[in-house]
């Protein structure tokens, strides 16, 4: 007897009906192909849809290459995404965690990997969520070349999901960036943020939603859009000012400010025996951040290690290249802000110094 196909076989139970439904999965693929064709590189060898992506690396523009990997999420911000019903942005933000992180070490991004997953799949929705990730790879130059959607009913409440992230990237050894120069007289240097970027959400949302009552669609004095959206809002790829950059300015160190703030992050690209003194007044702190700050009356010390408070991204540098660098970032529309300086560190002194 022939085999069935669809919905009905012999009256049976069918994959559909257990939750899986597998032309909605085919009907995503249809959607997102154009999306990662935009952001293809002349490496990638095959299009979206096989068991593996191939990207032919060219080891002709490198003498001593070394591949850099990375693999993050979104985390909690994907809540905003599902009480406002808007799923377009959180896709930057994927692509953004794991690109800025590699450009820490010099790494240029090659190709980007996702990994979709709900309970119910609803294509529209998770081609957007793709369309997304493909505009951040694009903003960071890097291919979007495939991934997975896994649909499995019962392991996620009604149209939600999760997303994560996976990146390669390439940098030749003798110019990985891993803080080992940086040195007592360096400059600091602060990227301005877009806002909460992917981190601290669950803190915002309990002083949000939980203390102050307020709805995603709430409208507040001080901010030009509604709260939902102000928290939306994409975070910063700093890939393409990073890469100019480093053509004209020599860049000891680097830090992603993410989980853990400055307070965190700063010391991973610094030796031992160097401190980092932050001057707080050499940038204005976005709105956002003193609004869940005074809502929750939340410490100093408790924003400076759960948010950016305005501050994406750290360049350590010669004092000299200070000025030349910041000028240079504001051409390429980027703010930035020569927020401290690095000092000798002795016995058991904090690594970081906010003052």
């Amino acid at each position: 007897m022939p085999l069935a196909t669809g919905d009905f076989t012999l009256n049976g139970i069918t994959y559909k009906k257990a939750g899986v439904n597998i032309d909605e999965g085919e009907k995503l693929v249809t959607l997102i192909k154009p999306f990662a064709k935009a952001t293809s590189r002349p490496e990638v060898m095959a299009g979206i849809g096989g068991f593996g992506a191939l990207f032919s690396l060219n080891l002709k523009k490198y003498k001593n290459p070394v591949l850099v990997s990375s693999t993050d999420g979104v985390g909690t911000k994907l809540k905003i995404a599902f009480m406002l019903n808007k799923h377009d942005t959180v896709g930057i933000d994927l692509v953004a965690m794991g690109v800025n992180d590699l450009i820490v070490s010099g790494a240029e991004p090659l190709f980007f990997l996702d990994y979709f997953a709900t309970g119910r799949l609803n294509a529209k929705n998770a081609a957007s969520v793709i369309k997304g990730i493909a505009l951040g790879c694009k903003e960071a130059g890097c291919a979007l070349v495939g991934g997975e959607t896994a649909e499995m009913p019962g392991f996620y409440d009604g149209g939600e999901y999760d997303l994560a992230g996976f990146v390669v990237g390439i940098v030749e050894k003798d110019k990985i960036i891993d803080g080992s120069a940086v040195k007592s007289g360096d400059a600091i240097i602060g990227l301005s943020s877009s806002g909460l970027h992917s981190n601290g959400y669950s803190l915002a949302r309990k002083v949000l939603f939980d203390k102050l009552r307020l709805k995603p669609e709430s409208k507040i004095s001080g901010f030009k859009r509604n709260i939902g959206e102000e928290l939306l809002a994409p975070t910063k790829i700093y890939v393409k000012a990073i890469k100019a950059i480093q053509k004209k300015f020599n860049i000891k160190g680097i830090a992603h400010i993410t989980g853990g703030g400055l307070i965190e992050n700063v010391p991973r690209v610094m030796p031992n025996n160097c401190k980092a003194v932050i001057y707080k007044n050499r940038w204005k702190m976005p709105f956002i951040f003193r609004f869940i700050q005074d809502g929750g009356k939340i410490s100093e010390i408790e924003m400076f290690r759960t948010f950016n408070c305005g501050i994406g991204m750290v360049l350590i540098a010669s004092k000299d290249d200070a000025d030349g660098i910041i000028r240079r970032l504001k051409t390429l529309k980027q703010n930035a802000f020569f927020i401290g300086e690095i000092e000798k560190r002795t016995g058991k002194e904090n690594s970081v110094v906010i003052i």
